[in-house]
């Protein structure tokens, strides 16, 4: 006898371009285990949808127009809507670096294969942050090089959300918290740190959680991020 079927990935569109929405419901819903909620032709339409509909993720466009993808993206992950997991044909540009420090969990290019798309929305979903492939490693040497200027609505959001979980903004990590952001510096996945550290991958993600807290960010890759500026090797 088995188990009740998993409810289906609850997910928000919001794209500019109704042909690339069109294609990324089909991708998701051809896969099966996703519902498409909603979808969004602006900023502004997607987090009144993502307060509405409370989907488990949002595939947010940056560039659209009147409030764009980092201006919604705030939004959305201060007001714990929805992780977000943002869609551009731009690799590493500013507007990249702003969606990820207003924390989006990640981001892919819209020239991913549709597996991969696949993947990376339910790995989101579960948890883990997504930084396409292809860009990675150029993520990680642009932060290592040194801080990046400011970009208009990049500003990490407030720590109250984070605060809620276990630990307290400006607390010291433990030495295994530390070991932690080490992984997390590096993209790697909630897998891969329970591998590389030899613990269970619940205990990860009770690890992940105090770290978010203790730094008051509201995303892996903003923890990632907080590792490389502060000189993370």
């Amino acid at each position: 006898m088995t188990g009740p079927a998993e409810a289906p990935l609850r997910i928000l569109l919001a794209d500019d371009h109704a042909a690339i929405r069109t294609g990324l419901r089909m991708i998701l819903e051809t896969a099966g285990g996703f519902d498409i909620a909603g979808e969004a032709a602006d900023g502004a339409t997607a987090v009144t949808m993502a307060r509405a509909l409370r989907p488990d993720v949002t595939l947010m466009d940056i560039r659209m127009p009147g409030t764009d993808g980092i201006a919604a993206t705030t939004q959305i992950v201060t007001e714990a809507l929805s992780a977000v997991l943002v869609l551009t044909t731009f690799d590493l540009d500013d507007y990249v670096f702003g969606a990820l420090r207003a924390g989006a969990a990640g981001f892919v290019l819209k020239s991913v294969e549709p597996a991969e798309l696949v993947r990376a929305v339910r790995s989101l979903a579960g948890g883990d942050s997504v930084l396409s492939p292809e860009v990675t490693g150029t993520l990680i040497a642009a932060f290592v090089a040194g801080p990046r200027p400011p970009v208009p609505g990049s500003a990490v959001p407030g720590s109250a959300d984070a605060a809620a979980g276990p630990g307290l903004p400006g607390e010291a990590l433990t030495a295994r918290e530390e070991a932690v952001l080490a992984c997390l510096g590096e993209g790697l996945s909630n897998r891969q740190i329970a591998r590389r550290l030899a613990i269970a991958e619940t205990t990860v993600k009770t690890h992940v959680s105090r770290v978010l807290a203790k730094l008051g960010v509201q995303s892996r890759v903003q923890a990632a991020i907080a590792f490389r500026e502060r000189g993370g090797a």
